[in-house]
């Protein structure tokens, strides 16, 4: 039995049956339509560009201009609006080979705070939607509105459709929609009509719409998953559909599983509000090469500082500590170790990165352009940093710096900086260091998530 197409116009909100080319009430093109628009509940929003975007809504002069966020020459792109995208800047290609793709781009340093707060009030028009917002990021989350017809009076799609309206009107920027029946394709839709899209894939074009695409369009299927299955003969998503699903899993272990369901766009997982969080870093790209430990080390205690305070507001510590560095090749090197309690202060991580840089200074002579420390395998506060009963000095080290929390707290801002964290804040003005702080989920569905 076939079923009715209905219709959707995204600018008045008009609907009907049938497919018509415009709206029949505004004449807008932007119709969406498909025969299940009125039965879909889960979806993934995105806001296009977004940091390039927060730029451009506040200064309308760069509003038709090519705009790339991002740090110095050495630093790397954070985002670029859609007009530098068309030239072939990508986010995290290096700043120095944007500025060639794009030279008449405006280059904007990041502003997170800006940008948070802006994310922060897209987030809170999501969770008024449903409460089963997962936030994968800053500027996206996946929302299922399954029973929320009644609340809105509307279905989903329409429910969806006025949300995008209003973030673009009372916020200033656009999202793109995805709406589907699972999570994985939710996802996929969201990226078919960057920027202001709004697509549907529906239960019964699910299988025919994935057949003719790449494998790289699975989750968790990064560049080595994909040369390794494109070396077996899998080069469509279709392949694997016609694949054995136990052969599958001999062959590529877990990732095979996923491939098998994936590849039939079967997808069971749930809209988690609270989505754990992974791990808790902060990084910086220096515009000049830094190879000694005096430069290196003051800037170290600024970025655990950072880690630390971060921990701190979220109520976790981590058992694992991890060194980042990136050289003058671009090569990364990661070194961690684990504790046997977890942490949450910044002297006992910036302890354990100072041991690890000076081992890495000492086994390599290289000038890196970035650095960066973190915490992960993350529990409750309440677990932390238990008295040390064989160092006492880290017990008083431990003591002193929640005194100077509390002090933080009462009257805002550094109120007591050690000379160490004012010579690294000093050394990287210098080498025009562009700082990054990240809390990471652990159901963020990245391509390159380390499957590979």
């Amino acid at each position: 039995m076939t079923q009715t197409a209905h219709f959707l116009c995204r600018d008045c909100l008009e609907e009907g049956e049938g497919t018509p080319r415009r709206c029949p009430r505004c004449g807008s093109p932007r119709l969406v339509r498909h025969s299940e628009l009125r039965q879909l509940s889960m979806a993934h929003i995105d806001c296009d560009s977004f940091y390039a975007s927060v730029e451009k809504r506040d200064n309308p002069e760069i509003r038709d201009k090519p705009v790339i966020i991002g740090g110095g020459e050495r630093g790397v792109v954070a985002t670029a609006c859609y007009i530098a995208r068309i030239r072939g800047v990508k986010s995290a290609m290096p700043m120095f080979k944007a500025r060639k793709l794009c030279p008449e781009a405006v280059i904007i340093r990041p502003n997170m705070k800006k940008y948070s707060a802006v994310g922060k009030e897209v987030r809170a028009a999501m969770q008024a939607l449903t409460p089963l917002v997962e936030p994968l990021s800053i500027d996206e989350a996946f929302l299922d509105l399954s029973g929320t017809d009644r609340l809105h009076h509307a279905y989903p799609a329409m429910t969806l459709a006025r949300f995008a309206k209003e973030i673009e009107t009372g916020i200033g920027i656009t999202v793109s929609v995805g709406l589907s029946h699972n999570k994985f394709l939710a996802k996929i839709a969201s990226d078919l009509e960057k920027p202001r899209g709004f697509s549907i894939i529906g239960k019964a074009e699910t299988k025919e719409f994935l057949k003719d695409k790449p494998v790289s369009m699975i989750w968790g299927v990064g560049k080595v998953s994909q040369r390794n299955l494109a070396q077996d003969g899998y080069h469509t998503i279709g392949q694997l559909q016609t694949a054995d699903a136990s052969k599958l899993a001999k062959r590529y272990g877990a990732l095979g599983l996923r491939l098998a369901k994936l590849s039939h766009g079967e997808d069971t997982r749930t809209v988690n509000p609270e989505s754990e969080t992974k791990s808790i870093s902060a990084e910086t790209t220096f515009s000049k090469d830094l190879a000694s430990a005096d430069d290196l080390l003051p800037i170290l205690r600024r970025l655990s500082e950072d880690t630390s305070t971060r921990a701190k507001k979220a109520d976790l510590a981590g058992r694992t500590v991890t060194l980042k560095l990136k050289d003058n090749h671009f090569k990364s090197i990661t070194r961690s170790r684990s504790l046997s309690d977890p942490t949450q202060l910044t002297d006992k991580i910036f302890s354990i990165g100072k041991d690890l840089l000076l081992k890495e200074l000492a086994n390599r002579k290289s000038a890196y352009r970035l650095l960066g420390i973190g915490i992960s395998e993350l529990h409750s506060s309440e677990f932390a940093d238990p008295p040390d009963l064989v160092d006492t000095q880290a017990s008083k080290r431990a003591s002193a710096e929640k005194a100077m929390d509390l002090l933080s707290t009462k009257f805002g801002g550094k109120m007591v900086e050690l000379g160490l964290t004012l010579k690294g804040k000093l050394t990287e003005e210098k080498s025009g260091g562009a700082r990054k702080s990240d809390i990471h989920s652990a159901q963020k569905p990245d391509k390159d998530s380390g499957l590979d």
